[in-house]
């Protein structure tokens, strides 16, 4: 909503406000909001409000978009964005939503020239400059207790993109230093491959071994749904996602 004026912004939000139910429904009971003071809880509505009035909502396969749907879905996609603005979700609109994990058709070519079609199910997938796509069923599944997100995993790539590339490597603020960010990451990230090569059934999400990207947006899951356990994995990891996120979510869950 970076084009619209202040005023245009203000009125977007106040014609897409959500109901208090609908909002009592969304963040009660659910330890991933748990601690944030009421002024956070009130930025973080206006946020979401924000974010229905300016992205477009849709459902495939027979799934139904309706208040909570909405209000879900933009609670969980602006908790990473609470202390750095709407803008961070610029350059794109759009948001499928599938009722379950959906299965696309995926092709490539291996090294002799051959094109292979692959199919595997997912939870949810962004795309460059274009849509997010998600799984209600995992969507609506907020808290489990092992830190896993799948809103805040993908749209924590979207952040990642605004570089121009998925690699792991958001634009950093001005007080924070690359080569801090590099070391961190990337100490954890051979450390955490090395143990998962090994076959250890590690507390994170296994996933997080793919790619430096993926490893980026699994340890984000992390840092707002299990806290302290990433701040006991990899500290370096969890000081660098404060500093970017301007957040500290163990601190504020105790």
């Amino acid at each position: 909503m970076s084009f619209l004026k202040p005023r245009g912004r203000e009125r977007a939000i106040e014609q897409n406000s959500i109901r208090d139910r609908v909002w009592r429904r969304v963040i009660e009971d659910r330890p991933l909001f748990d601690g944030l003071t009421s002024e956070e809880l009130n930025r973080l509505k206006d946020l979401a409000a924000a974010f229905i009035a300016g992205k477009h909502v849709h459902g495939a396969a027979g799934q139904k978009i309706d208040d909570n749907v909405r209000a879900t879905i933009a609670a969980q996609a602006c908790l990473p964005i609470l202390s750095l603005g709407f803008d961070y979700y610029k350059g794109w609109i759009e948001v499928i939503v599938y009722p379950d994990q959906f299965v696309p058709l995926r092709e490539y070519t291996d090294e002799a020239g051959v094109v292979h079609q692959t199919r595997h199910p997912l939870a949810g997938e962004s795309w460059l400059g274009g849509p997010l796509i998600l799984s209600w069923e995992d969507a609506n599944h907020i808290d489990d207790g092992a830190g896993i997100n799948v809103v805040i995993h993908e749209f924590v790539h979207k952040l990642d993109m605004l570089n121009g590339s998925v690699n792991g490597y958001p634009p950093l603020h001005s007080n924070m230093r690359r080569e801090a960010w590099a070391a961190a990451f990337s100490a954890a990230y051979e450390d955490f491959r090395r143990r998962t090569d090994g076959g250890e059934d590690t507390d994170i999400d296994p996933y997080a071994a793919e790619s430096p990207a993926e490893f980026f947006a699994v340890l984000s899951e992390v840092f707002f749904a299990a806290p302290g356990l990433l701040q006991r994995e990899y500290p370096g990891v969890y000081a660098q996602l404060a500093l970017f996120y301007r957040q500290d979510p163990a601190v504020r869950r105790g």
